[in-house]
């Protein structure tokens, strides 16, 4: 890591956002552990953040354009050819979107928090076609964030940053149950609606 450097970081997070396997949760933590014991590498705290954060918006936008370029309308095509394989059609589709719309934003910033979901959150933000400011907006504040606290467990913890997964993964499990709340939420809404209807 010492040897990296500030670029080697960035590359990293770029990486990780690419190939999602690659965990965060052990580059950053090391990064802050480097630039706490070793200091001669001129690492830290503040340049290992920002060389991660720029690392991980470089890495959202090739998933963000991928859903921009298959688009709501070549899904849709899908969805009503194929749904039925999924039970979603295309009207599914056209609700999902519009919920995203409305709720984009929020999604965006909680989903960077989440492991697993941290990549993947970019690409119904690009078939949404979710406006690349908010998204780069929302994206840098909630990346910015997870970012600043693995690296400051790192920092914090020394050579036990191995530990930053064991205390973060409750946090992580508590952001996913809001989310599938929400959207469980967002379900019973359009169930109690069409029933009406």
């Amino acid at each position: 890591m010492a040897s990296a450097g500030n670029f080697g970081i960035a590359m990293l997070m770029f990486a990780e956002n690419i190939f999602p396997p690659i965990p965060s949760e052990l580059i950053m933590p090391l990064a802050g552990f480097t630039a706490h014991t070793k200091p001669e590498s001129g690492l830290t705290v503040s340049s290992v953040i920002i060389a991660g954060l720029l690392g991980t918006m470089l890495g959202t936008m090739p998933w963000y354009y991928l859903g921009v370029w298959l688009g709501e309308e070549r899904l849709r095509v899908l969805a009503d050819r194929y749904g039925k394989w999924v039970g979603m059609t295309g009207e599914d589709l056209d609700r999902a979107n519009r919920w995203f719309y409305r709720h984009g934003n929020v999604a965006v910033f909680l989903g960077r928090l989440v492991p697993g979901l941290r990549t993947v959150i970019s690409l119904p933000a690009g078939i949404a076609r979710m406006r690349l400011a908010p998204f780069l907006a929302y994206s840098t504040l909630g990346s910015g964030i997870w970012i600043s606290i693995l690296t400051g467990a790192g920092y914090v913890l020394g050579k036990n940053y191995e530990l930053v997964d064991q205390y973060l993964a409750p946090v992580s499990k508590i952001v996913v149950v809001i989310l599938v709340l929400a959207f469980g939420w967002w379900l019973w809404q359009k169930r109690s609606k069409q029933s009406k209807g």
